[in-house]
This record gives C-alpha cells, sequence and structure tokens, in this order.
C-alpha cells in the first residue's frame, strides 16, 4: 500500500533542493530502473504485483506492492510502466587521469532537462563516460532529464564545475568548441582524445570561454552559406559532432 510519507517524498523530490538534501532522485519505467539497479543502490521500489514478477532480480532496500491506481498518483507518465523507484545520488570524483585519454563532453549552461538528458544518451552511445557541466547548467536528476536519458544516466558520470577553471587545468589536452564563425568540422584534423565544449541554447559558449578553446569547430549548413535555420538544437549539435569524431577513428 501506498504510504503518505512515500508519497510526500516522491513529490518533493521533484524540487533540486530536496534531491541535492536527500541525495535521492526518482526514476520511472523498467529500462531506467533495471540500467540503475545495476550502479546506483535504490532507496525504495514501488511497484505492481505484476511489475515485480515479471522483474524478480530488481534489487532493493524497500520494496512496496501498490495498484494501478496509486502508480498514477506518483507517476509522472501518460501511460505508467508499473513501477517507480528512488535511487540514491553518487556523487561521482572527476578523475584527470581518464580524461587523457577519452573524449570528454564540457556543458557551458545548458538550461533545458530534456536537453541535457538527450546529450548524455548521446554520450552514453559515442562511448563518452564523463560529462562536465557548468555550474548553472541543469540538474541531471531533474525527472525530466532522467527520462531523457533512456538508462544512459547510469553509465555516464556528471559533474558540476567552474568551466574556466576546469579548461585552464586541462590545457594540455585537445580543447574543441562549437561557434557560429568556427572551422568546418569536417575539413579539421581531430583528436581521438579531447574536451568537446557545447553552450547554451540561445547564446552559444559564453564568452568567458572563449579565450580558452583554441579549436573552434562549425557545423555547417548545406549548401554552405546558405538561407537557413538559424542553429541547431544542442543536442542536434553535440549528436553530430560526435558522431565525425567517432568516424575519424574507424575510417
Amino acid at each position: 500500500m501506498l504510504q503518505k510519507s512515500k508519497l510526500k517524498l516522491i513529490k518533493g523530490l521533484s524540487l533540486k533542493k530536496n534531491r541535492d538534501e536527500m541525495g535521492l532522485f526518482v526514476a520511472e519505467g523498467t529500462k531506467l530502473i533495471t540500467d540503475l539497479n545495476l550502479t546506483h543502490p535504490c532507496s525504495f521500489l514501488l511497484a505492481t504485483e505484476v511489475w515485480l514478477q515479471s522483474h524478480p532480480h530488481v534489487d532493493s532496500s524497500e520494496i512496496i506492492v501498490i495498484n494501478e491506481n496509486e502508480l498514477k498518483q506518483i507517476s509522472n507518465q501518460r501511460s505508467p510502466q508499473g513501477a517507480v523507484a528512488v535511487f540514491k545520488k553518487i556523487n561521482w570524483v572527476l578523475n584527470y587521469e581518464e580524461l587523457n585519454t577519452n573524449l570528454t563532453l564540457v556543458l557551458d549552461e545548458v538550461q533545458d532537462p530534456g536537453n541535457l538528458g538527450t546529450i548524455i544518451r548521446i554520450a552514453d552511445w559515442f562511448g563518452i563516460s564523463n560529462i562536465v557541466c557548468s555550474q548553472n547548467s541543469a540538474d541531471a536528476y531533474n525527472p525530466k532529464t532522467i527520462q531523457a536519458t533512456m538508462g544512459a544516466i547510469a553509465r555516464v558520470k556528471i559533474h558540476y564545475q567552474d568551466l574556466c577553471e576546469f579548461l585552464n587545468k586541462c590545457k594540455h589536452l585537445p580543447i574543441y568548441g562549437t561557434f557560429m564563425d568556427g572551422d568546418n568540422v569536417y575539413k579539421q584534423s581531430l583528436t581521438s582524445n579531447g574536451l568537446i565544449v557545447m553552450g547554451n541554447e540561445g547564446n552559444g559558449i559564453s564568452k568567458k570561454l572563449e579565450n580558452l578553446i583554441p579549436n573552434k569547430l562549425l557545423i555547417p549548413s548545406f549548401p554552405e552559406m546558405s538561407n537557413t535555420s538559424e542553429s541547431l538544437n544542442v543536442g542536434v549539435a553535440t549528436a553530430l559532432i560526435c558522431g565525425e569524431f567517432r568516424r575519424r577513428i574507424v575510417s
């Protein structure tokens, strides 16, 4: 049975301050829950009997059986998938040695939770295990972000840093960024390691970071210089950039 205290807790975790204070976040749906269950401790799981019978190996400190009506009370989905779980956040430590041999995404003021979730999913697809976000970027544990990752949040480590300090620490690495006046990415030499900086949805990469990024890239429209859309969605742009970096490895 759904307890009022659990209902209140889940509703409260829609707020970042509560997620930060309690170190908890909510995940819904089979794919998310089963993926996260492999990497994150599950504080408690609320699920229907049918769902639990179909997923007997899901591990949780506490399992509460609820009915469909109770599930609808706590779900943010139009068609709930049978379970809602509360997981403990992991405070990842940024391993600078790991950055030396891998690609790392750096997000400057990405504000939309859905965009952040999409980028996490893109990073997972292209084998990028670390994303460094500016401190004012969207929260990786926002329910909309978590949902948009489709389970990738279980495998990609998210870090929040002062980006000026971070980029200065990483000056020995190749640093790339996307700019409207950058050089055509398809004609540039690209490395298998380094930092890829993606900017804010409306303003791009901030001026304070621009001088710290020696390699400025442009995703050209086709035909080049034609009258077209003003810009690409940051998630779409990230996918294109990551795809081009990875293509160079296998070419």
